[in-house]
């Protein structure tokens, strides 16, 4: 066995945090890829999404959760169920928190779970870009005080600032092991799921706050081609006859947009052309539909 083979560590990390604090930024700034949706809207991340970082030395896989918060319906209590199974199955905890954020019930909340968790827990402040370089003692000491971290890492996904150094200490204290992936795969989701979450994403974008999320998005087809483009087919679901005007547009114009959008990120994922066609259907109180659930690729046996 040589040096480096001796010396390679592996193991599993899972971004834990209240809603719209970064994790997906930090995931997809880390793993170079665009494999986990982005939105300045609250609960964007809905299943545990895996990224897979790989150097000569190390592979960290990412676990970025849904956000914790209280459950209003079904979906929400699969989130939350699906972030805090995360903590029985890593070799460490990255608890992020935003940086021009005051510490909330949600944070003390997550925080008081983690005093039973024997993984190592590492406060990671993000958007220090957003405050001032003073604030940042205080904003420490109001989260230590609290929980006693493994370490502290003030980091802006957005920019990078301090995401290296985050990352060298993961490799160190990650356990030596193998790679449990090839070193050129990027996550371990299907294509088909992060074509799907493109497409919601874009949905996410333009709408604003007109369409919160009551919005899912299934993959029809993704698998023939014609006149050298991919064809891929998609329905966007809303729950009620307004938001899907909405969607659609004044003329179609919204819904032609949501495609160029979204057909820009497809390809830049697939490598190639692609034709998108979209769909958009009502289908009421979704959120609270265990098979429409099930159908849109949320795995509700596992939390069960």
């Amino acid at each position: 066995m040589t040096e480096t083979q001796s010396t390679f560590h592996s193991g599993f990390v899972a971004i834990l945090g209240r809603p719209n604090v970064g994790k997906s930024t930090l995931m997809n700034r880390v793993i170079g890829e665009k494999i986990a949706i982005m939105s300045d809207k609250a609960q964007t991340t809905r299943n545990k999404i895996n990224g897979i970082y790989t150097d000569q030395t190390a592979q960290i896989v990412f676990v970025d959760t849904p956000g914790i918060h209280r459950p209003k319906n079904d979906l929400d209590a699969y989130m939350d169920d699906a972030a805090l199974s995360t903590l029985k199955e890593v070799d460490a905890i990255l608890f992020m928190v935003a940086a021009d954020d005051k510490i909330g019930p949600g944070d003390k909340y997550i925080m008081n779970l983690l005093k039973d968790v024997k993984t190592p827990v590492y406060l990671v402040i993000n958007k220090i870009d957003l405050v001032h370089p003073d604030q940042l003692p205080d904003i420490l000491h109001g989260y230590t005080e609290i929980l006693n971290f493994e370490d502290v890492f003030p980091i802006s996904a957005t920019l990078g600032n301090n995401v290296d150094t985050l990352l060298a200490n993961l490799k160190t204290h990650l356990p030596v092991g193998p790679k449990y992936y090839p070193e050129d795969q990027l996550t371990d989701h299907p294509e088909y799921f992060i074509v799907a979450e493109l497409i919601r994403e874009a949905v996410l974008h333009l709408t604003r706050d007109e369409i919160p999320h009551s919005v899912a998005v299934i993959l029809e087809s993704m698998n023939q081609r014609l006149n050298n483009k991919l064809q891929v087919e998609a329905t966007i679901y809303v729950e009620r006859d307004s938001q899907k005007g909405i969607v659609i547009g004044k003329g179609g114009k919204m819904l032609k947009q949501i495609g160029i959008n979204a057909r820009r990120e497809i390809e830049t994922l697939v490598g190639e052309k692609i034709n998108l066609k979209l769909w958009v259907k009502v289908q009421k109180n979704w959120r609270d539909d265990p098979l429409f659930l099930q159908r849109s690729g949320y795995n509700l046996k596992e939390f069960k």
